[in-house]
């Protein structure tokens, strides 16, 4: 799968949820278990934009630097498995 607005293929899988009652909306990272995330552990919060012309809403994510260093990684092709052990410290 890849982003429809920048074409990437580092989408981290997740959960849009609601974080009080009634109050704002977090994206949740589908990795991070059910107890973390009922206390705000791997949630990160969402922009949402909305376009004045087709209607369109576009929902973004506040990934810190650290989820950008570890989710990027791998994007492209994969190394094979002694090319990850040799460069591995």
């Amino acid at each position: 799968m890849k982003c429809l607005a920048c074409g990437s293929e580092a989408l981290v899988p997740g959960t849009v949820m609601e974080t009080s009652g009634g109050g704002t909306m977090a994206f949740r990272l589908d990795e991070v278990g059910v107890l973390k995330g009922m206390f705000g552990v791997g949630t990160r919060s969402i922009r949402a934009y909305g376009c004045v012309h087709c209607q369109h809403l576009q929902l973004a994510v506040d990934f810190t630097e650290k989820d950008k260093r570890r989710y990027q990684q791998f994007e492209g092709a994969q190394p094979n498995v002694l090319e990850r052990i040799n460069t591995e410290p």
